[in-house]
């Protein structure tokens, strides 16, 4: 395990042991006693999601602000630039972000923890995005800041403009946006 941003220690990279031979290779995405160990929290996953999306779709930024959700993400197809936002008021790295690459042949998870937006661009032709929460959806709980936020100031790897769902296109901006105590 490895922490991405010394300003957002919450945030955790997690490389999987791979076993590779002549027939592929072989790795544990998720295991719960080892995220126990190198976190010290005992999540409590209650949805797994899969998204698919296409060369430049951007997702995000989201979160939910009654029922915050914890999120660990993993591709498993294709290559992705992924972002969250520390959105809690009372943390030393509020409106911070961390952004990085994430790959399904990296094999790398990155966990985020709730308090966060998150959002991603996808970098390859297409990409399968997994991740699992620690709450249920809940439509209106759910919340958006605008992905291209001067005040975030994301350098988001895009030519041209991105492909957004309508929510995405019109989210508000960050200064406007509901925030966790």
């Amino acid at each position: 395990m490895k922490v991405g941003n010394p300003d957002l220690p919450e945030l955790k990279f997690f490389e999987p042991a791979v076993f590779e031979d002549e027939r592929g290779c072989f790795f544990e995405s998720f295991n719960a006693a080892a995220f126990l160990r190198d976190t010290g929290i005992a999540a409590h996953f209650v949805q797994d999601n899969i998204t698919r999306s296409k060369k430049n779709v951007l997702r995000g930024l989201h979160y939910q602000i009654a029922f915050p959700q914890g999120k660990l993400i993993r591709v498993s197809a294709g290559e992705i630039f992924d972002v969250a936002v520390d959105l809690r008021k009372q943390s030393a790295g509020f409106g911070k972000s961390l952004a990085i690459k994430l790959s399904a042949a990296s094999g790398q998870s990155l966990w985020i923890p709730a308090g966060f937006a998150h959002g991603y661009l996808v970098l390859s032709e297409s990409a399968e995005i997994h991740y699992k929460v620690t709450e249920y959806w809940n439509p209106s709980s759910e919340r958006r800041i605008a992905w291209n936020d001067p005040d975030l100031k994301i350098d988001w790897p895009i030519q041209g403009p991105p492909i957004l769902n309508k929510a995405d296109a019109t989210a508000p901006a960050f200064r406007n946006a509901d925030k966790y105590a």
